[in-house]
């Protein structure tokens, strides 16, 4: 195990997503200490990691996910199904949750975003059956155990199919019940501060999920606690469809009258803003979540990401749930967003640095931790790196290019706050083939009732 507080020079990389840091970075006491440059030795005394075999990039971050998700991969009663009647045929399964499959369900997520270069993940989770009260406590357990830095999100359902929604009444919890835990899980595990770990969030789903009432309120409350807000918003036209018939405006509308349109917020998929809207986001500094794979999978649509950009959005990645990716690979979901971007803009509008930007600083910028994302002296020592001696790999000019365009899906080191957590490709103490055997039987149990 590496001691944090001791200096340690990541020597000489392949290649590396950062300006004048040619000879490789020092990092000490979790933070970057020092940049090297091309013919100049550290001026830090440290030992060093030989990374000449290595791509080294900053930590990824994931900015959205549904960790449980990954018990429901390429379930049969959902697929070929645009979103709503997608919720509708999974909701009964997940109402099957307990946390024993929740607790696998998490670690598996976490340990595949890891192993694919991810340092810090979010995630959303807003069913609560009867019995899984504590699913942040599970999740926050799960991080601390796998050494992952994340922001987890209070989600939270109060309408369901009897008051017009598409959730079946035994997921949904009373606003009281919502807004009391939402404040008792901010204050068990929330952490402040540049180094946080763990750091809570306050999530109703959806416009079609929550009551305006639970909106106004979970705004209110994360002013008052100081955190941030997270929803799902314009990711179907079905949802602008809803927003018009039920509220009598477009969601972007709705969000505003609830006072959710300002810095606090980000907003997963943002597949359905018009050009005045994407105007207003980014005067209140609201930033959005592309996930590429879940809006091609469910075909909702395009995030125009550049025109976003353009207008002053600020864009992260997020590989979206396990049910509608299916996957938890941010690496894989760097490429899907390259790929899908440059299809809808054109090669001179969008490069495979973009793709990195968007999993780097613009995600961090997303959970409000500019302290991540980049490696440069004072950020946090996040980074993951990449060996390109696959046959995927074989014959590449562009190291970072290759990472994009050659398919890297499995980071070889990941270290998080100065220490490595993945080392070899493997994750330390945890047994992969025992994890989907458990997993495995988890998810046939809950799908089949």
């Amino acid at each position: 195990m590496m001691d944090r507080n001791r200096a340690i020079w990541i020597k000489d990389p392949l290649g590396i997503l950062a300006d004048g840091a040619e000879r490789g970075i020092v990092v000490q006491d979790g933070r970057v200490v020092e940049l090297v440059p091309r013919g100049r030795q550290p001026t830090t005394s440290a030992a060093f990691f030989e990374a000449g075999d290595h791509v080294v990039l900053p930590g990824l971050i994931n900015t959205h996910h549904h960790f449980y998700q990954t018990l429901t991969r390429a379930l049969p009663a959902a697929m070929d199904r645009e979103l709503f009647p997608w919720l509708q045929a999974l909701y009964p399964v997940w109402a099957r949750l307990t946390p024993e499959r929740l607790e696998l369900g998490v670690t598996v997520a976490m340990s595949e975003l890891l192993l694919s270069g991810c340092t810090t993940t979010t995630d959303h989770h807003y069913v609560f059956p009867a019995g899984l009260e504590d699913a942040v406590g599970i999740e926050v357990a799960v991080a601390k155990r796998l050494g992952m830095r994340v922001l987890l999100t209070r989600g939270s359902m109060n309408r369901s199919q009897r008051d017009g929604g598409l959730p079946p009444d035994s997921v949904v919890q009373d606003e009281d019940t919502i807004l009391a835990d939402s404040e008792r899980v901010v204050a068990k595990h929330h952490q402040r501060g540049e180094d946080a770990m763990v750091q809570i969030a306050l999530a109703p789903c959806s416009p079609f999920s929550v009551t305006t009432s639970l909106m106004r309120a979970t705004a209110a409350l994360a002013d008052r606690l100081d955190v941030r807000l997270h929803t799902h918003l314009a990711e179907t036209e079905d949802e602008n469809k809803f927003c018009e018939q039920t509220h009598g405006c477009r969601p972007l509308d709705y969000l505003e009258q609830c006072g959710w349109l300002n810095a606090r917020t980000w907003l997963a998929h943002g597949v359905h803003f018009n050009a005045t809207e994407m105007k207003r986001l980014a005067q209140a500094k609201t930033t959005i979540s592309h996930c590429a794979y879940s809006n091609q999978l469910l075909a909702s649509g395009c995030c125009p990401v550049c025109d976003m950009e353009a207008a002053g959005v600020a864009i992260g990645l997020g590989v979206d749930g396990s049910a509608s990716n299916d996957g938890s690979n941010l690496m894989q979901e760097v490429r899907a967003a390259f790929l899908l971007q440059r299809a809808r803009y054109g090669v001179g509008k969008v490069s495979h640095k973009d793709a990195l930007r968007w999993a780097t600083r613009g995600s961090a910028a997303c959970i409000g931790r500019p302290e991540l994302g980049e490696i440069a002296v004072g950020k946090r020592a996040d980074l993951a790196l990449f060996k390109l001696d696959e046959l995927r790999f074989s014959g590449h000019g562009d190291a970072l290019a290759a990472l994009v365009l050659c398919g890297a899906h499995r980071a070889d080191r990941v270290m998080v706050a100065g220490k490595w957590v993945v080392t070899d490709g493997a994750i330390e103490g945890l047994d992969i083939a025992d994890l989907v055997r458990r997993h495995s039987a988890a998810a046939r149990a809950m799908q089949a009732g």
